[in-house]
């Protein structure tokens, strides 16, 4: 059963929360007092962000960018120092010490053997359903690169000894796959760049090897659906556009001259707009490759992982190079109108019961609009989009003392009908948000779904095939 600490938490976590939906239900414009054409990405009255922070200090270095003049979508960019080749070999060794402490072995309640059954697996190769040991967790720490600070960030800093920002050059340069993070909080709070997100962001970032980019989408009800459904796919076709722009700023550097007629390019070969900005992102033009793409949405994030996986799908070959390999679901926000066992047996649940959830929907989805069964809401409905085994593989996290875990469930077993890779992890007294929770993030639970997670993707984005790194 989960803490007392956690239960009297969600008493206080649920009152707060079922306050702010009332009164965003009863004055949705007045929130912020920015129009909504623009919209906003967070709530700092709410919750507490994170500074970007552009040096390796802690192995992952983070940026935040603006890519839509016209909203304010925004992305947050985590990306870990294996990015260098020879740079995180050699500090390696002592990253994993200060890392592997998943345990406190002084505490009773740490021990492995109190804590073997973790989770169950639903949908593996072979059909059976299997049990992951707890104590796995604490050897496979070794099988995982975690990294301290790079060498290069001596270089990064200029005489007065401030540090300008990792700059990419032309050497050690590792192309790494590319993660689209979607943040959870109803679609009405929440943000990239909060600490509990960004906290979570580096654990991926390090454990899959990834770079991840954490998608600050547009928040309801100053924008509505599908506000933030559209920012999900424009920021996959942004990322799209990225690569194509970076084989074109090879091209201008390996040239000299090329007319007036050209786009101006700087020394370095890259496209400049009118005012000489680069319109290249330099991180993803160095480190990127949008070839293994992964999405993974948190609670409603899920639901917006989804879509833009469909339309991915629906896009096919006019998102190339992107390609989407494979998503990760964690406990998504999925509901309907018919409501399953687990909707009606922990309709109360912790930190998020159905009764909030029901006012969170309200509030993002259109009124005339408003159905439980809406195409954003129930994804067990037919003629959603393409066929379901089009879809790419699929993970689904849930937790077993969340409301929203059968419909997943459901929807996983849909998948794997269609002969579609779409495992379920279910971990054992674990409850809505357990993995990315500012409250939960340093729990055993949380680092050992974050290392269930890497070492299923690292099966579709390595290219040396089914690299487990056991």
């Amino acid at each position: 059963m989960p803490s007392v600490g956690l239960k009297l938490y969600s008493i206080y976590f649920k009152f707060m929360l079922k306050q702010r939906l009332q009164n965003r239900l009863q004055n949705p414009q007045a929130d912020d007092g920015l129009s909504s054409s623009f919209g906003v990405t967070s709530r700092p009255r709410e919750e507490s962000i994170a500074a970007a922070n552009p040096s390796f200090t802690d192995g992952v270095a983070t940026k935040d960018i603006h890519i839509d003049p016209l909203t304010s979508l925004a992305l947050r960019i985590f990306l870990p120092d294996s990015c260098h080749d020879s740079a995180f070999k050699s500090q390696s060794i002592k990253s994993r010490a200060k890392d592997i402490r998943p345990f406190d072995y002084s505490d009773p309640r740490s021990d492995p053997n109190q804590l073997l059954l973790r989770r169950n697996s639903y949908g593996s190769a072979n059909g059976v359903t299997t049990t992951t040991p707890t104590v796995t967790v604490r050897t496979q720490n070794h099988r995982r690169n975690s990294y301290g600070c790079s060498s290069d960030d001596v270089n990064l800093k200029s005489d007065s000894g401030v540090y300008g920002g990792y700059n990419p050059g032309n050497k050690n340069c590792r192309k790494l796959p590319v993660m689209l993070q979607f943040h959870g909080g109803g679609f009405v709070s929440g943000s990239n760049a909060s600490v509990a997100n960004d906290l979570f962001c580096r654990r991926i970032a390090k454990a899959c090897d990834v770079i991840v980019l954490a998608v600050g989408y547009r928040l309801a009800p100053e924008n509505r659906y599908p506000a933030a459904f559209e920012d999900g796919l424009k920021v996959l076709h942004w990322l799209a556009k990225q690569a194509n722009l970076a084989e074109c700023s090879k091209s201008l550097g390996s040239k000299r001259g090329g007319g007036p007629d050209l786009r101006k390019s700087d020394v370095h070969g890259h496209i400049a707009d009118a005012f000489g900005a680069s319109m290249v992102e330099p991180w993803l033009a160095a480190h990127g490759d949008p070839s293994r793409c992964v999405l993974l949405g948190v609670s409603c994030g899920g639901n917006v992982a989804n879509y833009v996986a469909r339309k991915a799908v629906e896009a096919g070959k006019l998102l190339d190079p992107v390609k989407v390999v494979a998503q990760v679901l964690m406990y998504p926000f999925f509901i309907g109108s018919v409501p399953t066992h687990s909707e009606i047996r922990l309709a109360n649940s912790y930190l998020y019961d159905k009764s909030m959830c029901i006012l969170a929907w309200k509030l993002f989805l259109p009124e005339e609009q408003f159905n439980l069964d809406h195409p954003a809401a129930n994804p067990l409905l037919p003629d959603h989009g393409p066929p379901l085994k089009q879809m790419p593989p699929t993970l689904t996290v849930v937790a077993e003392h969340d409301w929203m875990r059968d419909r997943a469930i459901a929807y996983s077993q849909e998948l794997r009908k269609v002969n579609v890779d779409a495992p379920v992890y279910e971990y054992k007294d674990a409850v809505h948000e357990f993995a990315t929770l500012g409250i939960l993030l340093g729990s055993p639970q949380a680092q050992a779904c974050a290392e269930d997670i890497a070492i299923w993707v690292k099966k579709y984005i390595s290219l040396r095939g089914h690299e487990f790194s056991y």
